[in-house]
């Protein structure tokens, strides 16, 4: 019996065997080549049968060959820098199906920018070097708003200026904050009183992208763009979702909040956006007895319109903002018993496009600011409104593309400070002309000069030429420029420091235009490997020469601060390199450094100036983990030594900065419509040093002797002769913290 039992076993095993291997024989096969649009084979292609969850890799030839099961069949085919393909197939009686698959360059690649000549154009084609960052790079790093978020790009620095209420600016290039003109969607939105306290209301939720041109830009965009421009472009009505939602919060309790809402008026579809900032929990963790991070409460609401022909946008901003010790509070605003600045800021904007044609457009922007602060005991009240109009046309004759424009911008501004005796209206009218020629998208040349008339200053021309060329497979560009910019200068709206503290303001003569002269030289070559890893080298030197550069003197006298042109010039120059990495769908990396060498040359002496990094770098690193579905984000910046204005010879505190890091991790988890993210910022906990603000304890100078040339005097409390000074800042006190959050999003 056992061996019946054993013959019948080994029996049906064979049968089985055998109907195995009969239908394994017989299972259906598609093979073939992976293919570019030029019939290059491609070599580490993925091919994905998502009915049998299989998936190989094309060989060295370019070749494949997978399974599939009798009927339907899905195929999805990709590699790095193409779009994903997907092949439904059908197998009957077929023993199998050979096919050539033909992948298509991502045009996601060919991004398009506008701020390099005022019209769109492909980033690869531009002649003008622009440096393009999407939504998505930001979101790797949330912030509440654009001044925290563009620190992470190379060479872009948001510079800390007060310890108390912490106003900052944006700087390009080691240049002063003031030399950066920052655009909402191509218009001079953000100028005057705006550059200290607009920029932290701008939400990122808003961005589309940001456009970033490093060099002076004033051929285009006249005054303020003497060291370059940062576009911010706003989001697409139409390319947007239904209802967006994004919240989070960090352990010191900050709460941020966006809103997004598309529908449709009459036959234009409208975008509102409403964004909210919280934070209201004083945290003195350095026991100065200050607040460590200025107090907020702010919304900002956008509203924009868009049609075929033409979009209306507006803006509404509001906060309400202090710091100071810690027991401050608002019925001590101006008065000089407990110190706190605080500030409330009322904003509003309108701007709009109507596109006649595709050649010619119309572009208008109005903006009203209004300041109501306290810096301890000085009061500062301003008021700003700027409306600015431009006409541009664009037409070709032969090879060569014009742009010729027409702009007058308004300005009026009015404060409660000495030097403004009575309100000050500058008409600016300009007119600028630029020729484009092109050869075949490989080689172009342009040349612009722009005219400007300054009611209180006379006329200004800021000409410039650009050069580019390609290779032929255009993988690789070479790009040459030289120009020039100018620009005038408000000392209370750009420079903070002037409001704060217990130093006195010195104008030694009406302050003239700044101008300036810049060369610029750029490499930028794609490297593809066989495996599908894509990578880009962008590399840049440069140098700009400044004159009658306006530079604060804190040295000559600590309780001064000193306003001149500089008898002299102001040289700007260094070179930086980024590298950009995408090993696979999953994982791609950017590294960046920037060098400067900034000086000041005047009378045959050489000075460095204040808060200049002598280096800076950026990095970012994302991997996607497709077995537990996580993204995980890196990002990240180092700052070199800066110069720091100190009260005299005694002063303690540094006079340099360290040179520090700041590191950042994020994860996110995306389940459905909901994406859920966790992280934490400044994760190797760097702080400035803890005296940062001098004599904390003594904010209004009441235990400060002062001789007969108002100087303080060294004495048993005050053994350095130092006043109260909080401007010697460099970067936020916050630390580590932690952060969580959610979006939403319904897909169209």
């Amino acid at each position: 019996m056992f061996h019946v039992n054993s013959l019948s076993r080994f029996i049906l095993i064979f049968v089985n065997l055998l109907i195995f291997f009969s239908i394994y024989s017989k299972a259906q096969t598609l093979k073939g080549r992976i293919l570019d649009q030029n019939n290059n084979l491609i070599i580490g292609a993925t091919i994905f049968n998502s009915s049998l969850k299989k998936a190989i890799i094309s060989d060295s030839s370019g070749r494949f060959k997978i399974h599939a099961k009798k009927g339907e069949n899905k195929y999805i085919i990709s590699f790095v820098g193409f779009k994903p393909k997907v092949l439904d197939i059908t197998f009957e009686n077929e023993d199998f199906i050979e096919t050539d698959v033909i992948l298509r360059s991502d045009e996601s690649l060919k991004e398009v920018v506008v701020s390099g000549t005022l019209k769109n154009i492909s980033k690869l084609n531009s002649t003008v070097p622009i440096e393009l960052y999407k939504a998505g790079f930001f979101r790797a790093n949330p912030t509440a708003s654009i001044f925290e978020a563009i620190e992470n790009i190379n060479g872009i620095r948001a510079q800390l200026n007060c310890n108390v209420c912490n106003t900052g600016d944006i700087r390009i290039n080691g240049q002063e904050g003031a030399n950066t003109m920052v655009l909402i969607d191509g218009l001079p939105i953000v100028s005057g009183l705006s550059t200290v306290y607009g920029l932290t209301g701008i939400p990122q939720s808003l961005i589309q992208q940001i456009e970033i041109i490093k060099g002076p830009s004033s051929t285009l965009y006249g005054s303020e763009a003497i060291g370059g421009i940062i576009n911010l472009i706003t989001k697409v009505p139409e390319k947007v979702s239904p209802l967006s939602i994004e919240s989070f919060s960090s352990s010191w309790g900050e709460v941020n909040t966006d809103l997004g809402v598309k529908f449709l008026v009459g036959q234009k579809t409208n975008l509102l956006g409403i964004n909210h900032f919280l934070y209201q929990n004083p945290i003195d963790k350095n026991n100065d007895g200050f607040t460590d991070l200025t107090l907020q409460n702010r919304i900002s609401i956008f509203n924009k319109l868009s049609g075929k022909k033409n979009n209306i946008a507006f803006r509404y901003f509001y906060e309400d903002r202090w710091g100071g010790q810690t027991n401050w509070n608002k019925s001590e605003r101006g008065r000089n018993n407990i110190y706190g600045e605080s500030i409330y800021t009322n904003r509003l904007e309108i701007f709009g496009k109507y596109l006649y044609n595709d050649k010619f457009f119309f572009q208008y922007s109005f903006n009203q600011h209004h300041q109501d602060s306290y810096y301890g005991t000085l009061s500062f009240d301003a008021k700003q409104t700027i409306g600015f109009l431009q006409t541009v046309y664009n037409f070709k004759i032969s090879k060569s593309l014009y742009t010729l424009g027409l702009s007058y911008r308004y300005t009026g501004y009015d404060d409660n400070t000495p030097a403004t005796f009575k309100k000050d209206n500058t008409h600016l009218p300009g007119i600028f002309i630029q020729n484009e020629i092109i050869n075949n998208n490989e080689k172009s040349l342009l040349l612009g000069i722009r005219y400007d008339y300054n009611s209180n200053y006379g006329n200004v021309f800021t000409p410039r030429i650009n050069f580019k060329k390609s290779s032929e497979e255009r993988n690789s560009t070479l790009r040459i420029g030289f120009g020039s910019g100018y620009r005038i200068v408000n000392v209370f709206t750009e420079d903070h420091a002037a409001l704060t503290g217990a130093r006195d303001i010195i104008f030694m003569e009406k302050l003239s235009p700044e101008k300036s002269w810049n060369f610029n030289l750029n490499y930028v070559k794609d490297l593809y490997t066989k495996r599908g890893q894509v990578f880009k080298v962008d590399s840049s030197i440069f140098k700009t020469i400044f004159s009658n550069r306006i530079i604060p003197d804190y040295d000559s006298n600590p309780n001064q601060i000193i306003y001149s042109n500089v008898n002299g010039i102001v040289i700007s120059q260094g070179g930086s390199i980024d590298f950009f990495g995408k090993i696979s769908n999953v994982l791609d990396f950017q590294i960046g450094l920037t060098y400067v060498d900034t000086y000041i040359k005047e009378n045959d002496k050489k000075s460095i100036p204040y808060l200049t990094e002598e280096f800076s770098g950026s990095y970012k690193m994302v991997y996607y983990n497709n077995f537990i579905k996580l993204k995980f984000d890196l990002t990240g910046n180092i700052v070199g030594p800066m110069k720091l204005p100190l009260l005299s010879a005694l002063d303690p505190r540094p006079g340099y900065s360290p040179t520090f890091n700041i590191l950042n991790l994020q994860v996110t988890k995306k389940v459905s419509d909901f994406e859920f993210f966790i992280g934490v910022k400044n994760l190797f906990d760097f702080k400035p040093p803890l005296n940062s603000i001098a004599r904390a304890f003594d904010p209004f100078d009441k235990q400060v002797t002062f001789d007969n040339n108002g100087s303080p005097v060294v004495s048993e409390n005050n053994p350095f002769g130092l006043t109260f000074d909080p401007t010697y800042a460099f970067y936020s006190n916050q630390g580590i913290r932690s952060f969580f959050g959610l979006r939403y999003l319904i897909n169209n």
